[in-house]
């Protein structure tokens, strides 16, 4: 790495990113589904040619850990001679660098000179991957199986095209077929628009020169990081939270399962040692290693180092250790659909409820750590079949230094609402009221913001909506004195007047008239609210 000034370095991270980002935009631009092109459910990376992270998109934290370690397990079932220019394969199993079916990643080999030279990727959250229910959630699942269709590294397309035999076949196990292959198309696109922006820059810089900035790139990362758990206190942490439902004891499934955390703080290393955390449960809470490993990264950064370039360096000075046959790691086979956005959540809180008397000026008191979603699936007038896939935000937990913010996300789901406009148009749906849930924030010495209302009413017969929440039974939590926030609710409202509480993981089907009522969970507040 000799010779390399530090200014090209840092052109050279700022094309790396733009070039990420750029997969994120086109994939925007051209996808058919809203929940892609409105909601922003999607996340972009590039590696080097062994899988190592070297840029990421501005997109969703979850899946951007996740995919730091994704072509590092593809390359453990195909081998780099198996590759061609113009590849594009498709993976989604969340044992081989995954998170759940509905995530799939589309992965481009690029070659320059003739040489492997690295991978674009582009996540996208589909709306259905089949399965038992419309949009792929199904509350009664014991396997893996009744989550959807289970993809291993498969070539999709080749330079001469889309290999349409496989397409076929992948399209005819998942509803909205037309849409899903528009969905297909978009993320092809990204990864070929990424392939020739790498290209502009060794062109420009030269692969050598290009290679060696990133080396020297995550060099850079890791010692920030370092630097940063640097500036923590030594010691020994520890944390919990929950998630709602599967634990031990209590109602019928269970009551609360614990995700607890011990964490090592010595010198510029951080250990976190998830062993404590419950046995897996038996609905769809689940969730993988990768997660675990993506939601650490997550909050070590935001607490310690959120400037740091994220990259393959940053993991160097974190170890990360589960206990199989736990929440965190399930084993095989076993549903994970839901673990991707909720059980992810709670390894964080569990984070900064370890370090809430440590570094207390650094956190947010609990907010809508849940991606708060209803799925709505039927057919239209038109016969054609549709699934709508929203996640609601809430009340963002208050800080030292403030209240919370009402009606966002927070940590790990970065995504948009889609506009009522765009759910009228496209699905038989109509939004009858979108409002602030007002007073559902906790009290504090900062009070926790508000969450929100939105109500759709069904304009078809027949229809299914499946739930996916949680902080319905453990609310957000308050920091130092300050109060929980309201729980999160969701109510059906049925056209004669009655009016049902649903689980946060349920399968219902209704009719024409019907209305979907959202009441998403406050945040909670920080410091007593008497000031003491």
């Amino acid at each position: 790495m000799t010779g390399i000034d530090p200014f090209t370095v840092e052109v050279i991270r700022h094309g790396l990113t733009a070039a990420a980002e750029e997969i994120t935009l086109t994939v925007m631009r051209s996808a058919r589904s809203p929940l892609l092109r409105e909601a922003g459910d999607m996340s972009s990376a590039l590696t080097d040619h062994a899988g190592e992270l070297i840029a990421q998109g501005h997109d969703i934290p979850i899946h951007l850990g996740v995919m730091a370690q994704t072509v590092k397990a593809f390359l453990t079932l195909v081998a780099p001679e198996r590759l061609s220019p113009g590849d594009v394969w498709f993976l989604n199993l969340p044992e081989v660098g995954g998170n759940h079916l509905p995530d799939v990643k589309a992965i481009r080999p690029i070659f320059l000179d003739g040489r492997l030279f690295a991978f674009a990727v582009s996540l996208a959250h589909w709306p259905d991957i089949g399965g038992a229910m419309p949009g792929s959630y199904f509350a009664e699942a014991r396997d893996a199986i009744q989550e959807g269709l289970r993809i291993p590294p498969l070539r999709l397309f080749t330079g001469d095209g889309p290999d349409r035999e496989k397409l076929e076949f992948l399209l005819a196990n998942v509803r909205s077929a037309d849409e899903r292959e528009g969905d297909i198309q978009a993320q092809v696109a990204g990864t070929r628009a990424a392939e020739a922006r790498l290209l502009e820059l060794a062109a420009e810089h030269g692969g050598a020169t290009l290679m060696d900035a990133v080396a020297r790139l995550h060099d850079l990362s890791e010692a920030a990081m370092r630097e940063a758990i640097r500036n923590l206190p030594d010691g020994r942490y520890a944390g919990e939270d929950f998630v709602d439902d599967g634990g031990p004891g209590g109602s019928p499934g269970g009551g609360p399962a614990g995700i607890r955390v011990d964490i090592e703080i010595e010198g510029d290393t951080a250990v976190f040692d998830f062993a404590r955390t419950d046995d897996k449960v038996d609905n769809y809470l689940n969730t993988t290693p990768y997660v675990a490993s993506a939601a650490v990264f997550y909050a070590i950064k935001a607490i310690a180092g959120p400037e740091i370039q994220p990259n393959g360096g940053c993991y160097r000075p974190l170890t990360i250790r589960t206990r199989p046959g736990s929440l965190l790691d399930p084993g095989p086979d076993t549903p994970v659909v839901g673990g991707n956005h909720e059980t992810s959540q709670r390894i964080v809180d569990a984070i900064i409820r370890a370090f809430e008397t440590t570094l207390p000026e650094r956190l947010s008191a609990g907010g809508p750590t849940t991606a708060g979603g209803v799925i709505i699936g039927g057919r239209g007038e038109d016969g054609r079949y549709r699934v709508f896939f929203e996640l609601h935000g809430g009340g963002e937990g208050a800080r030292a230094e403030r209240d919370g913010m009402p009606c966002v996300r927070v940590h790990l789901v970065n995504t948009a609402n889609t506009p009522a406009e765009i759910v009228e148009a496209e699905y038989p749906i109509r939004v009858e009221r979108q409002a602030l849930r007002e007073g559902s924030g906790g009290a504090g010495r900062h009070r926790g913001g508000d969450g929100l209302v939105r109500e759709y009413r069904m304009l078809v017969p027949d229809m299914t909506v499946t739930t996916v929440f949680e902080r319905r039974v453990v609310p957000p939590y308050g920091l130092l004195g300050g109060e929980p926030g309201e729980t999160f609710r969701v109510s059906l409202c049925h056209d004669d007047g009655r009016r049902e509480e649903l689980a946060g993981k349920a399968n219902v089907r209704i009719g024409r008239g019907d209305r979907i009522l959202v009441e998403s969970c406050g945040g909670g507040g920080y410091g007593a609210p008497d000031g003491s």
